[in-house]
C-alpha cells in the first residue's frame, strides 16, 4: 500500500517486471490486481524480519524472471513517543523492520547482483533521516541509520558495478500515522491538515533517480532547504520544531 504500491505501479508502467512483497499475502495480491499486467507481476508473502523468507522470495523471483535488477527496501513503520517513555520492545521491533530487515535484504540480494555484474538497491528512507523529529526520535534514528548504511554501501559496492540509492520523502499522504505504533506521548509537530505529497510523486521521483543513478533523492525538491538549514543552523530549526510541538500539546 502507499509508497510501495505506487512504486510497483510506476515501474510496471515503464515495462519492468515487478515482484510485490508484503507480510500479508492477500494485501500483496490485491495490489497486484489493482496494478494489472499480471504476466509481468508476482505477489509473494515476505516478512523482512525473517531472513529465510527473504531468501525464499529471491529464489522464487529468479525462477520466474531469472534476474534481479532492482531491489527496493520499503518495509517499515513508525513509532510515535517521547524518548522518556518509549517502549523499548516496540523500539526494537521497529528497528527490526526499518533497519535490520533492510540490511538482511541487502546481504541476501548483493551476491545475486554481483553474479549478474549489475544491480541497484533502493532504500526508502525519509527527510526524518536528516532532521530528527521530536516524539518521532526512534523512527528518525532508524532512518538516519538507513541513510548511513546506504551511503557506505554505495562506496563499498561501486567496484562491483552495483549502485545504492536512498530516497528521502517529506510528508506523504499515506496511512503512515494511522498505522504507526503510538506510545504514551504520541504527539506530532505538523498541522493535522498538512496536505503533503502523493505516493505517486515519490514513485516518479524514485524511477527518475534510478534512471540517472542518483545517490540520494529528496522529494519534494524544496525539502532540501530545511535539510540544509538544519545542517547549518540546527538551533534555529530545533526552536521552530519546539514551538510547533508545544502548539500541538
Amino acid at each position: 500500500m502507499g509508497i510501495g504500491e505506487s512504486l510497483a505501479r510506476e515501474f510496471v508502467a515503464h515495462a519492468a517486471s515487478v515482484v510485490l512483497l508484503s507480510r500479508d499475502a492477500a494485501r500483496a495480491e490485491a495490489a497486484r490486481g489493482r496494478i494489472g499486467n499480471g504476466e509481468r507481476t508476482l505477489a509473494l508473502p515476505c516478512d523482512v524480519r525473517r531472513r529465510e523468507q527473504i531468501d525464499r522470495v529471491i529464489a522464487l523471483t529468479l525462477r520466474r524472471f531469472h534476474r534481479i535488477d532492482v531491489w527496493i527496501n520499503n518495509a517499515g513503520h513508525g513509532l510515535l513517543d517521547a524518548i522518556a517513555s518509549v517502549d523499548m520492545a516496540a523500539c526494537r521491533e521497529m528497528f527490526e523492520s526499518n533497519l535490520f530487515g533492510a540490511i538482511e535484504a541487502m546481504q541476501a540480494v548483493i551476491p545475486v547482483m554481483r553474479q549478474q555484474g549489475s544491480g541497484t538497491i533502493i532504500n526508502i528512507s525519509s527527510v526524518a533521516g536528516h532532521i530528527p523529529l521530536p516524539f518521532h526520535a526512534t523512527y528518525s534514528a532508524s532512518k538516519f541509520a538507513l541513510n548511513a548504511i546506504s551511503k557506505a554501501a554505495r562506496i563499498e559496492l561501486a567496484p562491483d558495478k552495483l549502485h545504492v540509492m536512498s530516497v528521502c520523502p517529506g510528508y506523504v499522504r499515506t496511512s503512515f500515522r494511522a498505522n504507526a505504533v503510538k506510545g504514551k506521548n504520541a504527539k506530532g509537530i505538523g498541522s493535522p491538515s498538512q496536505r503533503g505529497i502523493s505516493a505517486a510523486r515519490v514513485a516518479r521521483a524514485t524511477l527518475a533517480g534510478y534512471r540517472r543513478q542518483a545517490g540520494e533523492i529528496v522529494v519534494p525538491w524544496y525539502m532540501h532547504l530545511p535539510i540544509k538549514l538544519y545542517q547549518c543552523f540546527p538551533s534555529v530549526v530545533e526552536y521552530a520544531m519546539g514551538r510547533m510541538a508545544r502548539s500541538r500539546s
